[in-house]
């Protein structure tokens, strides 16, 4: 998902034009390179046969809900795409790039949905009618909708959220007529494992979490109280489904927030890094926070509990600031597959005292 918000934010910047297609019965392209074998469908029966408890098909091509199915037609499509001139990105595998400058093209696959961007809109055109000579295909236009987000583009950028999946879960919940509330999470509250009863449904506080965690793919601001609330999916208990009911209430305030990806924002790569000490009362572990961006847009960002006990607060700033020069160098790995150059440094930002040497 940082190669998708990464791709809008350059597209965005460069005011290059975002077409989407999907592939039809996409895993039925994939051909299969060993011997399978399936059970005859219900109602065929052979009319040379009379006895059918015996009899089994050999598969040629793949089918849905084979194992097979999704790596043959990556590999389909990827060979496909190599052919045609397009170096995949080593960084991203679902990345592929052509040609430079007005001809560049950038392709981002995610299974059988296909976005294509580009400086030259004939040649986006042009590959689009390629592809569906050797796939089956649906032109779906320009980019509006994709993987539960919504993208909305104008003169002044692109402005990605995910309104109508929020405003589902609200009608999944009962709470669309609920009040809102003014923040995700009261910061003054400390959950363990022993404060409250268990829950007697604990599958309705997981699928809760799941739901909210693809969320916060587009809303930072939840991130943390999500990140919190996910390490008791174990054994709930009833404060932390309490904070999941006020979360809900918080996104009932502002249901189609999302991100802007500016137009006039720089192509400047930055970012920001925090962690607080010893916060966890049952590890005592500390957690790593960090953002990252492109001139203005925003394209990373994570909430994570550290791996081991730090020993003091400026180990902890270390190891946040480790994990944001991976991202950054990672990214620039990115940037260099969309033909970005970056002439001066990245920046990091971080509010400890203790100067770094």
């Amino acid at each position: 998902m940082v190669t998708f918000k990464l791709l809008l934010a350059i597209s965005s910047i460069k005011k290059w034009p975002i077409l989407q297609v999907d592939i039809n019965n996409a895993f039925l392209n994939g051909d299969l390179q060993e011997e399978v074998y399936m059970a005859l469908p219900p109602g065929f029966s052979p009319s040379n046969t009379e006895d059918n408890s015996n009899l089994v098909c050999k598969l040629h091509k793949s089918i849905y809900a084979l194992k097979q199915s999704s790596r043959q037609w990556y590999k389909k499509l990827s060979d496909a795409l190599l052919i045609a001139g397009f170096s995949q990105s080593a960084a991203d595998y679902t990345l592929f790039t052509r040609g430079s400058n007005v001809d560049f093209i950038a392709l981002l696959v995610y299974v059988d949905d296909i976005i294509i961007t580009g400086p030259n809109i004939d040649l986006l055109h042009q590959l689009q009618d390629a592809l569906n000579d050797q796939f089956q295909l649906k032109a779906l236009g320009p980019l509006k909708y994709f993987l539960g987000f919504e993208i909305a583009k104008s003169d002044d950028g692109g402005f990605l959220s995910q309104r109508k999946y929020t405003l589902q879960l609200f009608e999944d919940t009962g709470y669309t007529c609920s009040k809102p509330a003014k923040t995700p999470m009261d910061p003054r509250t400390k959950f363990d494992n022993e404060q409250g009863h268990l829950l007697d449904d604990p599958s309705s506080y997981r699928q809760l979490i799941g739901r909210l965690l693809y969320l916060t793919l587009s809303r930072p601001d939840i991130t943390f109280s999500v990140n919190t609330l996910s390490q008791f999916m174990l054994s709930p208990r009833t404060t932390h489904m309490q904070a999941i009911h006020h979360l809900l209430r918080y996104l009932k305030g502002s249901p189609g927030q999302g991100l802007l990806y500016s137009s006039k924002s720089s192509l400047h790569l930055r970012g920001f890094s925090d962690s607080d000490w010893a916060a966890c009362p049952t590890t005592r572990r500390s957690v790593t926070g960090f953002c990252i961006f492109i001139g203005d847009c925003l394209i990373s960002w994570k909430i994570k509990k550290q791996t081991t006990v730090s020993k003091s607060s400026a180990e902890a700033e270390y190891r946040a600031l480790a994990s944001t020069s991976s991202e950054i160098t990672w990214i620039q790995y990115l940037l260099a597959d969309f033909q970005i150059n970056q002439p001066t440094p990245a920046f990091i930002y971080c509010d400890n005292s203790q100067p770094y040497i």
